[in-house]
């Protein structure tokens, strides 16, 4: 297994030979060997020579891995190496999740925004130039970023320009806006729509604003990713919204990091996978994605009431600081079925703005309720307030049983839905190499299959059509590693840690990964969703 220069006159750019090759249909393996030219696959066989030539002995093949939620969306501006992702074999991810993108912003609006964000995309120390999307996509385009980009165009963006942080449906007129800014979007190259039902100002939209919104989006060729409005007491009701706005607008449906929530809801996998079967045999596309573990991850401000969250960040914390209303929250959430069997041991905090409060990265609210001498909910208010939203959580609040269920499901795929802040979930940094390990070996999902999850599903799903596959002609984006040993070793107490047996990652043709050791070679492109003018 290496790396060999030829010193004679290369046909090719690069070759890989004596691998085994995934070639992402689903198909079993095959041997041959992959030629590189010019940035594309030029052709399987025997070769003599090239510029470069990687000895894949004992090793699988595969396309390049794509992360079908991402939350990178500005960590690549700061960190354009993208490790935590390239490391892991991902090659490709999709930003603009949950309804919360970065683009498209106005002047008055982008400072609580971004305050907003904080806690889900960090804050680095970027100026927040852009406004349109296109603009953004330019943003991410100079950083030079070591993976491909692809972007949905957020719904929360779309109700904050015409609508604001407001509690109510839009005006025809609001509502004419927002389909304005979003047909803007699909023509800069958005791959879609996404909402996040459980988020400002996402929640306050009503099933016919989504079928509204979504019929723009499918007329310019593009889907719609959504995180339901509940994933556990109330998990069949959010499917029936969800593929409710799919049939009435007629557009292709991605549930984003499928599950079944809380104790009392283990168990409701297989009947929620039935449902998207039936509507699936019924003629609808739906699909969903998945991070491999039992823990999800977003902003500690998530657990508070929407009423809360009303008129932004700002009016939030002061909220926070009426004592009378502080009661009033936390009487409120201990009566909903969503928080009510909460184990607040089980709730990490998993990064914090302030330096005074990154001794608390890692710890339970218990624990920290302990070490301060408050109670949880207290804990809860003041570390919001404290560090003005920007502070994020990881809870336990899935089975293994569901988990492993959704994933052996034909139209799942792989995502990280990876926060890269403070100490993040491990999924940022072990997600792909999880599944290849613990999911494959363990005997879950056949290999071929869960390599075709992870290219050639999401590829098609989101139209990302010269990708995904190992065939001639299509972009040369190449993950190579070790069956046997790939493996994650983030955990949840050291969560900065890169997988093992991920060898080789190629994108759009250079060496990106070599011998497990990232290059410096950052050579993604934003990748842009082309329709025909009008849809």
């Amino acid at each position: 297994m290496g790396r060999e220069r030829e010193s004679v006159l290369p046909m090719y750019d690069l070759v890989v030979k004596n691998g085994k090759i995934v070639d992402g249909t689903g198909n079993p393996w095959f041997r041959a060997e992959v030629a590189v030219s010019q940035g594309r696959i030029a052709s399987f066989g025997s070769f003599d020579s090239a510029r470069t030539v990687i000895d894949a002995e004992g090793l699988i093949v595969a396309p390049g891995f794509i992360d079908t939620h991402s939350h990178s969306d500005l960590m690549l501006m700061v960190e354009p190496e993208a490790k935590q992702k390239v490391m892991q074999g991902v090659t490709t991810e999709v930003l603009g999740q949950d309804g919360l993108g970065e683009a498209p912003l106005r002047d008055d609006v982008v400072g609580d925004w971004r305050r907003y964000l904080s806690g889900l995309n960090g804050d680095p120390d970027v100026d927040w130039s852009w406004r349109s999307f296109a603009e953004y996509l330019e943003r991410i385009e100079e950083a030079r970023p070591a993976t491909n980009v692809a972007s949905l165009v957020g719904h929360g963006n779309l109700r904050l320009l015409a609508v604001g942080l407001k509690n109510r449906e839009p005006t025809a007129h609001e509502l004419d806006v927002m389909k304005k800014l979003l047909i803007e979007g699909m023509r800069d190259g958005a791959y879609g729509l996404s909402s996040g039902l459980i988020y400002p100002p996402c929640v306050y939209a009503k099933t016919s604003e989504l079928v509204e919104l979504c019929r723009v989006a499918a007329a310019y060729g593009g889907i719609f990713a959504v995180h339901m409005r509940n994933e556990g007491d109330r998990l069949f009701d959010s499917i029936n919204e969800v593929l409710a706005v799919g049939r009435e607008a007629s557009i292709p449906v991605h549930i984003s990091h499928f599950k079944s929530s809380g104790e009392r809801n283990w168990g409701k996998a297989t009947e929620a996978l039935a449902m998207l079967g039936e509507a699936r045999l019924c003629g609808l596309d739906v699909t969903v994605d998945q991070y491999p573990y039992v823990a999800g991850s977003t902003f500690l401000s998530s657990l508070l009431p929407v009423w809360a969250h009303e008129g932004g960040t700002a009016e939030m914390l002061e909220r926070l600081r009426e004592p009378a209303t502080r009661l009033k929250i936390a009487s409120e959430v201990s009566e909903t079925d969503r928080l009510s069997e909460e184990r607040w041991d089980k709730v990490l905090i998993t990064s914090l703005k302030s330096e005074a409060n990154r001794w608390l990265e890692g710890k339970t609210l218990t624990e920290i309720a302990e070490v301060r001498g408050q109670r949880v909910f207290d804990i809860i208010f003041d570390l919001v307030l404290e560090e003005e939203n920007a502070v994020a959580m990881v809870s336990f609040t899935m089975c293994e049983d569901d988990v492993s269920e959704i994933m052996a499901c034909p139209f799942q795929m792989v995502c990280t839905d990876g926060i890269v802040l403070g100490k993040p979930h491990p999924r940022a940094y072990g997600a792909f190499a999880r599944v290849l390990g613990r999911y494959v070996r363990g005997g879950i999902v056949r290999l071929e299959e869960a390599v075709r999850k992870m290219t050639s599903l999401p590829s098609q799903r989101f139209g990302l059509l010269d990708r995904g596959l190992l065939r001639p002609g299509m972009s040369a984006d190449i993950t190579i590693f070790d069956p046997e040993k790939v493996s994650d070793r983030a955990t949840y107490e050291n969560p900065v840690q890169f997988p093992t047996g991920v060898e080789y990652v190629i994108v759009n043709g250079e060496v990106t990964v070599e011998n497990g050791e990232h290059t410096g070679v950052r050579n993604g492109r934003v990748l842009r969703h082309l329709v025909a003018e009008g849809g």
